[in-house]
């Protein structure tokens, strides 16, 4: 199965130039998470599944506390909290910046890993 949590909304200082380190500025998180559904389906059990709203909740935290200059850098590491499920197979995560371009609506970067 997948599960997708789309459209995150998170404020952190993300960037290279002093003017961008000043203020958080919003990005947004989609993420995409393989795992195996099959136990979930058959027992409708939480503890059985993927809990994407206590990743969300990291994700949320993890973000707001960093101060990384990349968005590749902040890319990688949210897809290392995605992977920290042990249940997860393989996970895509891609990081959006609204207005980081004149007269683009975002940049965005996306990386995946598998196990």
């Amino acid at each position: 199965m997948i599960v997708k949590i789309k459209n995150l909304r998170c404020r952190t200082i993300i960037g290279v130039h002093d003017w961008e380190r000043r203020d958080p500025q919003q990005v947004m998180v989609n993420i995409q998470m393989e795992f195996d559904g099959a136990p979930a389906a058959r027992s409708d059990d939480l503890a059985d599944t993927v809990d994407y709203a206590a990743i969300k909740k990291r994700i949320l935290e993890e973000v707001e506390r960093s101060r990384f200059q990349l968005l590749e850098k902040l890319a990688s590491h949210i897809l290392a909290i995605a992977m920290d499920d042990p249940r997860v197979t393989a996970a895509t995560v891609e990081v959006d910046k609204p207005h980081a371009l004149r007269f683009a609506d975002s940049v965005s970067v996306t990386c995946s890993a598998k196990r």
